[in-house]
């Protein structure tokens, strides 16, 4: 397994306060991490960093071997899917928002009708491509933003909290829905959630992020079962008595 994604001494502050302060933190092609911590601890801010979309104070960030400075900004944005807490869809039909990305691309029409359609099947939101996204339910506007994510097929995919504005049964269809594309895409995925329930369900590795430092990661048993200090262990609750962990709910 080879590395796509590679932090290395990582600062950024805002108002001479530490947003993020990450020593090391390597993602494997194909792999789906989670980042866990609760509100504030720095988990979007890594997200937009890593987007482009917030410049660190210091720090390198190597992505397939090369700083990812050093790219193109547009060349990089090109290599990265964005699906976000709330879905930022166009005043359009569901078609036409999974194909934006792909006609900025200027990719041929046939080409653009077959991942559109090849997507919308595999969200299960084909009978949904004529219809506005002003007319959507919010499970399936998440799933709109995701086939538009997929279908410019990313090299690295960046999740920010898709189901935290979700009701539980939507958001539990979703998650599964979901889980089954990444294995059968092997598309290396970083999921930012205060949830560690829905990272044991979806990621291979877990990073707990707190006060903008990394202070584990590993899978999701070792970091359950092993937390690395007192901290740690306060967030994931491992002083209650959870029977099932990782049942979700």
């Amino acid at each position: 397994m080879s590395t796509l994604l590679e932090i290395r001494n990582l600062r950024l502050t805002r108002d001479r306060r530490t947003l993020l302060a990450i020593e090391h933190l390597i993602v494997e092609s194909g792999q789906v991490l989670a980042v866990v911590g609760p509100n504030g601890a720095g988990k979007s801010s890594l997200l937009l960093v890593l987007a482009h979309l917030l410049k660190p104070d210091h720090g390198e960030i190597l992505f397939d071997g090369l700083p990812s400075n050093a790219l193109r900004e547009l060349a990089y944005r090109r290599r990265i899917g964005l699906v976000l807490q709330e879905p930022l869809l166009l005043d359009a039909s569901v078609f036409d928002n999974v194909a934006v990305g792909l006609r900025f691309r200027h990719l041929p029409a046939a080409e653009i009708a077959h991942r559109v359609e090849t997507w919308l099947d595999r969200l299960g939101i084909a009978d949904l491509r004529r219809r506005s996204s002003k007319k959507l339910s919010g499970g399936e506007a998440q799933r709109v933003s995701l086939a538009r994510a997929f279908a410019l097929e990313p090299q690295l995919l960046l999740l920010d909290e898709p189901f935290s504005s979700l009701d539980t049964p939507t958001r539990l269809r979703l998650m599964d829905d979901l889980h089954g594309l990444l294995a059968e895409t092997s598309t290396t995925t970083i999921l930012i959630t205060h949830n560690f329930k829905e990272a044991s369900r979806l990621a291979s590795q877990v990073a707990v992020l707190l006060d903008g430092n990394l202070r584990q990661i590993g899978t999701p048993e070792e970091v359950f079962t092993f937390p690395a200090d007192t901290e740690v262990a306060a967030f994931l609750g491992t002083g209650n008595d959870l029977s099932n962990p990782y049942e979700l709910s």
